[in-house]
């Protein structure tokens, strides 16, 4: 004979079961989309990082090239307006002198240490 209460049992028991599987199923099933979608976008977030490294460094590049931009553009203005400046310009470009002035031209460091001194007479 059987119990009629014990059939009723196994089923609760083989239905609790069945239950924990398809909510840990669920769970994988969730956390698999997770996964695929931290993964597409992972790439993304590194492109993106790479692009802002690379917007950051032409900014500096733009900024050096207007500091270079304003440093010639003074040039010019010099040479166009300024006539002491394109006399100081060629005379030492040219390595002149003015009668009865003395020139002193000092080396910069990690070059010989030595003054060299002209003197027009």
């Amino acid at each position: 004979m059987s119990d009629p209460h014990y059939g009723d049992s196994e089923r609760r028991r083989q239905d609790g079961v069945w239950h924990f599987l398809n909510r840990l199923m669920v769970t994988l099933i969730v956390f698999a989309g997770l996964v695929l979608i931290v993964c597409a976008f992972v790439p993304e977030l590194k492109k993106q990082r790479e692009q802002n490294a690379r917007l950051d460094q032409l900014k500096a590049d733009i900024e050096r090239q207007k500091a270079l931009l304003a440093r010639r553009t003074r040039e010019v203005e010099l040479l166009k307006n300024d006539p002491g400046y394109v006399e100081t310009l060629a005379r030492d470009r040219l390595d002149m002198m003015k009668s009865g002035e003395t020139i002193y031209r000092i080396e910069p460091q990690g070059q010989e240490k030595s003054v060299e001194v002209k003197s027009a007479q």
